[in-house]
C-alpha cells in the first residue's frame, strides 16, 4: 500500500512539474487588447457546443 501511494506521489508530482515548464517560458506579454477591440473569436466554441447537443438530442430519441 505504501508502495503504492509513494509510486501516485511521484507520479503526480511529475505530472505537475512537467506541465508547469511552458508557463514558466512564455514572456510578458502584451497587455490584453487594444481599446477599442470588439473582434472576439466565439465561433468554434459555439459550432462545438451546437454539434454536441444536436448529438446529444438525436441519442435521447433514440432511446425512446
Amino acid at each position: 500500500m505504501i508502495k503504492l501511494l509513494i509510486r501516485r506521489g511521484a507520479l503526480c508530482i511529475l505530472f505537475l512539474a512537467v506541465t508547469q515548464l511552458p508557463v514558466l517560458a512564455q514572456g510578458p506579454g502584451t497587455g490584453g487588447p487594444r481599446p477599442g477591440a470588439t473582434n472576439a473569436p466565439i465561433d468554434g466554441g459555439v459550432s462545438l457546443l451546437l454539434a454536441g447537443g444536436v448529438a446529444l438530442g438525436l441519442r435521447r430519441l433514440r432511446r425512446r
